[in-house]
């Protein structure tokens, strides 16, 4: 549609015209039911009617109002009817002679939704019962009700809902059912981006908090929890519950702002396209928070991590919000440092940092490589801009930076100009500037240097050490050389703990000294360390301080290589693993020898979220940056190594999950019997446990080398006859090795929009498979040709999906390079935002060959 790719410009000009008072905003959900395929053939849809009280202060002037919608029944402002085909082209709706004060009423009919954006309508295939939920990030809520669609154009909601009569209904504030229609009280002024309709038979669970608050009232929040019935079973909510208190008592104690939302419900909705979203009061998450089956305590952190992440955006996001989309990290990366630091300072997650430090900044790191990085206060142009930046620089990397920031003003400064800027910005919405200036006040420091270096600027350092040894063996200097990408030449002020290492006598490698200094500029000594002892190995970054890639001298590599296993540490490991694998990521390891360090060390990791992560990155190993001639050998030496760890681990813990998880991901024809026999239960590991979601990971793998076909894979399904099921069961059905299945799994997601979002991911999943790189070679021509119809016909999201998962990235050539820049130069006029997937996918493929060409070396130097 001509209007629905709202500029940044277009949405400065609205707001410097217009105030909004706010909204009422009532839809009709009743047609949710009933037949699969409406009668006229068009898209199911439901009634949406929406009134609009807003100011303008240029009476006579002429805006537009947002709205999504099929059809468009009516219009009035002010009271005169409008005539729909004249005003409304599809997304937006045309507003003349604007009067000082305005109401506009619209009355349409809108699309459910099968992609997850808007109002996604979900039917259970276990009994087929309805669930509806709404998503709106970035701009997504004019596909419900019309309205002005940008962050800055905060007002109060009402809402009220009918919806089939068994169903139960949720929005943002509390709610009651009276004559058939649920009506929620109003809401705080918000932006419409956090607004949020839950509605269906949902299993919901309830309990409460209180919090004597500083002046000697009592907070009391009603918390509810939910999901579909076919999960309940599975539902801890006693676990979600316990979280949700902790967090309260620690924001409500770290901000001196009381939850400011009444209730908090917490609901975990199917097909859901984010982690989770901080509608406030109204907080959704993907359902796969519900644990059917057994996992580690690293899947219990992470939902912990989330549940906290979006609790802090209650405050940083919700309560105070960013202008546009280019302060997104006001929100977002304020809300990843939160969700660690709260995980930490009121969970039973102690170890989170270490966590954060290996899997969330490996997020980061890889962002910050990209032709698309960015500053984390991004330019960002307009709405597609604005749905792609949702990235590592935003979240992870923005986390780094803040944490890096509280050691730089100290946690009570920086703790203080959060309490002040809540008070002095509540309801309103804020700017880069104004969260500097509170805390230039708090700390006396001044930021804007800090802010240019750090905010402003793209790109990641690395930090190595140079150690020179007097005569008697002591460290006669240590200094830390900082580098920079050639593209993003910027060497930032970094305060970084260097730690010196070395092995006791009985083998145990641990820290002996260590200093905290300040690396500024090209070369930086570590006045400290001068006389030490000499080290076995020197890390820089020790307890993770900063945000850069740590890099190792030749002595300290050669100690890694001979005792990682006997670092006792947590955090210095997990550090050292993540130097390891940006070595590997940047050519310079052998993917072969980082797979063999994983082989040799990875059993002794104590952190079962390490080691999960070790295993992602030995499988990403194998598959981009090993030699070709290499992987057959590679693949050999995982399996038969995971095989063993799977054998050796203590008995139903959690290490032996996460070994039988990786042994099944990645053996080959050898652990075939294996893995048939676990299923068939002719053979048994002492104490693991191989329940449901167990059995189709141990599916998908026999699925993809055709030794299971459509059969049993139907016969998995009618045991797993749930939503879950069938996402594993589509997964696997496109995985198997046939050019048949290949062609068919490529029509249903490219040429047909019959699957849902959650279909379209488990069928790409299944469709690229990296033991099956001739049987997909055909495809990458096929890419090129479709994806710019894909971007342009589909929603955001599936046209992402698409763009990003299908890229010919297993065709590793030097052509596969030449014809994505084919298509690039042919395309320069192509959306930017597809043009920076397609940029980022190349960049990936380009790293791959290159980490090849290192790993081939290894074999002949």
């Amino acid at each position: 549609m001509p209007g629905e790719n709202l500029s940044r410009d277009e949405a400065r000009e609205r707001a410097a015209l217009l105030s909004v008072d706010g909204y009422d905003v009532s839809l009709d959900v009743r047609s949710a039911l009933g037949d699969e395929h409406p009668e006229n053939g068009g898209p199911r849809t439901f009634r949406s009617v929406t009134t609009i009280r807003f100011r303008c202060n240029e009476p006579g002037a002429t805006s537009f109002a947002d709205l999504i919608a099929p059809s468009v029944t009516a219009v009035s402002l002010n009271g005169k009817d409008l005539d729909p085909s004249e005003v409304f082209d599809g997304s937006r709706i045309v507003l003349e002679d604007l009067a000082a004060d305005n109401e506009l009423v619209v009355d349409a009919q809108c699309a459910y939704s099968r992609t997850g954006e808007g109002l996604h309508r979900f039917v259970d295939p276990e009994d087929g019962e309805v669930y509806l939920y709404t998503q709106y990030e970035p701009a997504d809520s004019r596909r419900v009700f019309a309205n002005f669609e940008q962050p800055d154009l905060k007002a109060p909601f009402r809402f009220e809902v009918r919806a089939p009569e068994a169903w139960t209904v949720w929005s943002n504030g509390s709610g009651e059912l009276a004559d058939g229609t649920w009506r929620f009280a109003e809401t705080k002024p918000i932006s419409t981006y956090i607004t949020c309709v839950v509605a269906g038979p949902y299993h919901y669970v309830t309990d409460s908090y209180e919090r004597t608050l500083t002046d000697g009232s009592t907070l009391r929040i009603p918390l509810g929890a939910m999901c579909r019935k076919g999960l309940a079973p599975y539902f801890d909510a006693d676990d979600i519950f316990l979280v949700t208190k902790q967090g309260l008592d620690f924001f409500h104690e770290h901000f001196d702002y009381p939850y400011p939302f009444g209730k908090y419900d917490q609901a975990f909705v199917p097909e859901y396209n984010l982690g989770a979203m901080e509608n406030p009061g109204m907080v959704t998450f993907r359902e796969e928070f519900v644990f059917r089956g057994k996992v580690t305590q690293a899947s219990y952190e992470g939902r912990a991590n989330v549940i906290l992440h979006e609790m802090a955006h209650m405050w940083f996001g919700d309560l105070v919000t960013m202008v546009w989309w280019d302060d997104l990290w006001l929100k977002e990366s304020f809300a990843d440092f939160m969700g660690t630091f709260a995980n930490v300072g009121a969970t039973r997650f102690k170890n989170a940092w270490i966590t954060f430090a290996n899997r969330r900044k490996a997020w980061a790191y890889r962002a910050d490589q990209l032709p698309s990085t960015h500053p984390i206060t991004a330019d960002i142009r307009d709405l597609q801009d604005a749905k792609l930046n949702f990235d590592g620089i935003t979240y992870a990397k923005g986390a780094s930076v803040l944490k890096q920031l509280v050691a730089y003003v100290g946690q009570d400064a920086f703790l203080e100009g959060a309490r002040r800027y809540f008070k002095r910005h509540a309801y309103g919405n804020t700017r880069l500037g104004d969260l500097l200036s509170v805390l230039e006040e708090t700390s006396g420091r001044d930021m804007g240097a800090w802010a240019r270096s750090w905010l402003q600027t793209a790109g990641v350092n690395s930090l190595t050490p140079q150690v020179l040894l007097d005569g008697e063996g002591r460290v006669s200097e240590l200094a830390v050389v900082q580098e920079a990408a050639e593209s993003h030449p910027e060497l930032r002020p970094h305060r970084v703990a260097v730690g010196l290492y070395r092995r006791t006598a009985d083998g145990a490698l641990e820290r002996y000294a260590r200093a905290e200094t300040d690396v500024d500029g090209p070369r930086s000594i570590v006045t400290e360390l001068a006389g030490a002892e000499a080290p076995e190995l020197v890390l820089v970054n020790d307890d993770d301080l900063t945000f850069c890639k740590t890099r190792f001298d030749e002595t300290s590599l050669a100690t890694l290589r001979a005792a990682l296993g006997e670092m006792t540490d947590p955090l210095a490991r997990a550090l050292c693993w993540s130097a390891l694998w940006n070595m590997t990521r940047d050519a310079l390891l052998p993917a072969r020898e980082f797979i063999d360090l994983v082989l040799r060390f990875a059993h002794r990791e104590s952190d079962i979220g390490v080691l999960q992560m070790l295993h992602a990155w030995a499988d990403s190993a194998l598959t981009h940056y090993a030699a070709p001639q290499w992987r057959e050998e590679g693949t050999r030496l995982l399996a038969e190594g995971a095989s063993a760890q799977l054998y050796a681990a203590a008995p139903g813990s959690e290490h032996q999950l996460a070994w039988a998880r990786f042994f099944a991901r990645v053996t080959d024809e050898p652990g075939f019997g294996l893995l048939t026999g676990l299923l068939d239960g002719s053979t048994t590991v002492e104490g693991l446990d191989v329940d449901q979601e167990l059995r189709w990971a141990l599916l998908d793998t026999l699925a993809t080398y055709g030794v299971v076909g459509e059969k049993e894979l139907a016969a998995e399904l009618a045991r797993d006859d749930t939503a879950s099921g069938k996402r594993h069961q589509v997964r696997c059905l496109a995985a198997r090795p046939s050019e048949a299945v290949k062609a068919q799994a490529w029509a249903q997601v490219v040429e047909s929009d019959a699957l849902s979002n959650a279909l379209v991911e488990a069928t790409i999943a299944g469709f690229v498979q990296p033991s099956q790189r001739e049987l997909l070679a055909p495809y990458a021509e096929k890419y090129f040709a479709v994806i710019e119809r894909v971007w342009d016909e589909r929603s955001i999201q599936i046209g992402m999906d698409v763009v990003r998962g299908l890229f010919p990235g297993l065709q590793q050539s030097p052509a596969t390079l030449e014809a994505t820049d084919a298509w690039l130069t042919a395309h320069e006029d192509a959306a930017p935002a597809l043009r920076r997937l397609v940029l980022e996918a190349r960049d990936d493929l380009a790293r791959a060959l290159r980490g090849q060409a290192c790993d081939a070396a290894a074999s002949t130097g």
